[in-house]
């Protein structure tokens, strides 16, 4: 391989905001948060809105039914009132 062309590859937790799940992997991404894992080192901490542990298509149930459409949020977010 060449010398310094290639991004830093480390361990990183992958952290699902919606459950709390968390996962140890290899990763290019950097995080100035950290976490402490099971196996007592500290390593970078990514937050993601999405992972498998919520996904629909590996749960097989939709969690977020409750959120509506976007039309629906919008008028909520400005207090908005329908037509």
């Amino acid at each position: 391989m060449k010398e310094n062309i290639h991004p830093d590859y480390h361990k990183v937790v992958f952290m699902d905001t919606n459950s709390g799940f968390k996962f140890l992997t290899g990763s290019t991404k950097a995080s100035s948060q950290t976490i402490e894992w099971g196996d007592g080192n500290t390593y970078p901490l990514i937050k993601v809105e999405i992972s498998s542990d919520t996904h629909p298509f590996y749960t097989g149930v939709q969690k977020f039914s409750d959120r509506g459409g976007r039309t629906e949020r919008f008028i909520k977010r400005y207090n908005l009132k329908e037509k």
